[in-house]
């Protein structure tokens, strides 16, 4: 195979069987080989994120996920919305998150201020 761009669906597939085919070799870091299946996947990683953009999850998603995985209740949320009330009213969609709720977030939960910005006033103002 020689390595050309990805241009298509059919070229995608080609890279796709190449590059398993040099896996299932496990070629070593440097050689022929090597540097092959490097290319190969720099090119693929590049077709992919143009092709098929990942988009970022929902706010609101995002934090119940993290509520989940750390057994948080929404009256533990209390500290980064303000109240119970104000909890139960974003996770429920009837509230936006507020800048104050956002940075709280961030900076407690870690959640990317990319997550937490989407879809809300904040976002047209930081595209101005």
């Amino acid at each position: 195979m020689n390595i050309r761009p990805i241009h298509s669906d059919a070229d995608y597939r080609t890279t796709l069987t190449e590059v398993s085919r040099l896996v299932d070799l496990d070629p070593p870091l440097g050689s022929p080989d090597g540097d092959k299946l490097e290319i190969l996947a720099t090119l693929l990683e590049a077709y992919e994120a143009e092709q098929y953009p990942a988009s970022l999850p929902d706010p609101v998603e995002a934090i119940q996920s993290i509520m989940e995985a750390q057994g948080l209740r929404p009256v533990d949320m209390t500290a980064y919305f303000g109240s119970a009330s104000k909890a139960s009213e974003v996770l429920n969609r009837s509230r936006r998150l507020s800048l104050a709720m956002i940075r709280k977030l961030h900076q407690g939960l870690g959640l990317p201020l990319a997550i937490l910005i989407q879809d809300s006033r904040l976002t047209r103002i930081l595209d101005r």
